[in-house]
């Protein structure tokens, strides 16, 4: 999706650019989380289920092994 521009209004208000609307599939009434990264604002859905949005982030972040050698050295 191209770069596009939104305004920020007198009522501190932004309209959605209807190219970014139809690639997410927004609909009026849709809820969206705002993030802020130091001088970025990042507008994502808000998801219905929050499981399901983070499932599977953490496969892969470790080398193979290193978890069932943690947990053995537990015992």
């Amino acid at each position: 999706m191209p770069t596009c521009e939104a305004k920020l209004s007198s009522k501190n208000q932004i309209v959605v650019p209807r190219s970014a609307r139809d690639a997410l599939d927004l609909k009026a009434g849709d809820k969206l989380l705002v993030v802020v990264r130091r001088d970025a604002l990042i507008l994502m859905r808000k998801p219905k289920r929050y499981s399901r949005t983070i499932m599977g982030l953490g496969r892969g972040a470790y080398p193979p092994g290193y978890l069932e050698q943690e947990r053995e050295s537990w015992r």
